[in-house]
């Protein structure tokens, strides 16, 4: 199925933990050629000893739109070209909708939206010049369905998960590919201090529900981030790339009951809904 004809160029950001980390080092591994950013340059330098000239480092905050737009420039220039544009920074807030302050669902939201549209943004312009590219985004399971704790988190992958499915329409004269990568749970630094923010505003009348929530959590079973880079291949090189592509095997039996039950409620609501059209 792989039609690799060539090493491609990849555009990464959050390169420094998880997932952009391993999908990073997998790509040079592969041979391919890779502007890693993150918002701390250190973190990721030690690629450069190993790599040479088949990475860029760059220092990239993407809620700084200005500084997106010069690392975009500089890679499409040192590489002449750019093929897989991957949005992969992002953190979760912990917290019920009660809790979460408007602040700090402001301060994630230029993380896990507003910094991918700088990315899209200043991209877009090389891939249609180009007549080719791919752009993919680390999305979540939990961008088709939502838990209750992280509702602000789910609703920035739902917010995600629109933008990529409007410009999947908008983009396809072009030649530019989109694709959602939609992970399940994994063992990776997404419970780190720099990938998920507790809300400040603690309230005792949610403990029951929180006490139960992290009981199941600790019987959750979760895949190894290691298996997924051929996933991402598999996806990259293929002539007709999929809009979503979950990772893991725990959540679509989980999702194929929610559309059931979604379908469900809205049919037995069908009358009142249709009486309401005049």
């Amino acid at each position: 199925m792989e039609n690799k004809q060539k090493e491609k160029v990849w555009f990464i950001t959050g390169s420094s933990r998880g997932f952009g980390r391993i999908w990073t080092e997998a790509a040079l591994k592969r041979g391919d050629k890779v502007a890693a950013t993150a918002r701390n340059i250190n973190s990721i330098t030690a690629l450069k000893e190993t790599y040479g000239d088949q990475v860029l480092i760059l220092e990239v905050d993407v809620t700084n739109a200005s500084q997106v737009q010069n690392a975009i420039s500089q890679a499409n220039e040192y590489f002449g070209g750019l093929d897989i544009v991957l949005n992969n920074a992002g953190y979760s807030l912990v917290g019920t909708i009660e809790e979460g302050s408007t602040d700090e669902v402001k301060a994630m939201y230029e993380t896990n939206i507003i910094g991918p549209i700088h990315v899209i943004q200043a991209a877009l312009p090389i891939l249609r010049a180009q007549g080719h590219g791919h752009i993919l985004g680390t999305s979540s399971a939990v961008g088709i369905y939502s838990n209750p704790l992280i509702g602000y988190y789910c609703s920035s992958k739902f917010a995600f998960e629109a933008i990529y499915n409007s410009l999947s329409k908008e983009v396809a004269e072009f030649g530019i590919k989109v694709t959602l990568i939609e992970p399940g749970a994994y063992n990776t630094e997404f419970g780190s201090a720099e990938s998920l923010k507790i809300a400040g505003k603690k309230l005792g009348d949610y403990d029951n529900l929180k006490s139960s929530l992290m009981k199941n959590l600790q019987k959750l079973e979760r895949g190894n981030p290691m298996a997924t880079p051929d996933a991402i291949f598999a996806v990259v090189d293929a002539e007709n790339p999929p809009l979503r592509l979950l990772l893991g095997k725990n959540d679509l039996p989980h999702i194929q009951q929610i559309y059931v039950e979604r379908i469900q409620e809205w049919e037995t609501w069908r009358t009142i809904s249709e009486a309401a059209q005049g």
